[in-house]
């Protein structure tokens, strides 16, 4: 991987679903990078939105906003706070990782809410804030879709998760082709990650997940990769020059390039 050419620049990130797991990870990472960052979701991180940070330090801001809900994304968007953020900035990077993998069940055995919650947070949201992003003034905008095996492998139970995270690597693929003078993006699957998804899909009957056994295998044997592992990757691809060359990639090719 190409060593990053902006990373001396002023640089700030967008990361949803920031509270736990993987978006956490990458907040904290983000914010030892020295890049400012604006955490947005339902929950407030439970360190880093209690710490006091000298003057010095990144600044670190949440946004309290339920991206499951399109019209509160829409209110949060023409507030201006997204383009508040970025004003100034050289690069700005957007993480869409918030996601959810409800509903895990056979079709026909799906609620239909649950089902509208899903699209809308792991697909409507990451595309409405994409479009945000592209629109402002920053001289760079690069987005990262988190993506999934399961947009590129379908697996039993998983129709709507499959289905939304096929949707964002397919995005990627196509705002590629339009060519947005200063926005780069990728959709990135970052492995199998031990995170609560993880533990939902544990927790999940075989007759609505068959594939069970395995991922109680991958963690029992620890072959799960930790939350900070993953942002580790995912920062250093984001801010590399190498982004964006392929709009859709997964972790491990980025560690064998």
């Amino acid at each position: 991987m190409t060593q990053s050419s902006i990373s001396s620049s002023p640089v700030r990130a967008i990361v949803t679903g920031h509270s736990r797991g993987l978006g956490a990870a990458l907040a904290e990472l983000l914010l030892e990078r020295q890049i400012d960052v604006l955490g947005v979701g339902r929950s407030a991180h439970p360190t880093l939105a209690q710490s006091e940070r000298p003057a010095s330090a990144p600044q670190f801001v949440e946004a309290s906003l339920d991206l499951a809900d399109p019209d509160a994304v829409e209110n949060w968007l023409a507030s201006g706070a997204l383009q508040r953020f970025a004003q100034g900035a050289q690069c700005v990077l957007l993480f869409n990782n918030a996601g959810m993998v409800d509903p895990i069940a056979p079709l026909g055995a799906q609620g239909a809410i649950a089902i509208a919650r899903a699209v809308t947070l792991n697909v409507a949201a990451p595309l409405m804030l994409a479009n945000a992003l592209a629109a402002t003034q920053a001289h760079e905008r690069r987005i990262v879709h988190i993506s999934s095996g399961a947009a590129r492998n379908a697996y039993a139970g998983w129709s709507v998760y499959c289905a939304t995270k096929a949707a964002l690597d397919h995005h990627a693929r196509a705002v590629a082709l339009d060519a947005p003078q200063g926005v780069r993006i990728s959709s990135v699957a970052p492995g199998v990650v031990d995170t609560g998804m993880q533990a939902t899909i544990r927790a999940t009957s075989v007759e609505h997940f068959p594939l069970r056994g395995r991922f109680e295998e991958l963690k029992q044997t620890g072959k799960l990769a930790t939350p900070e592992d993953s942002a580790r990757q995912l920062v250093a691809y984001a801010l590399s020059d190498d982004f964006g060359a392929s709009p859709v990639t997964d972790v491990r090719e980025l560690a064998q390039s």
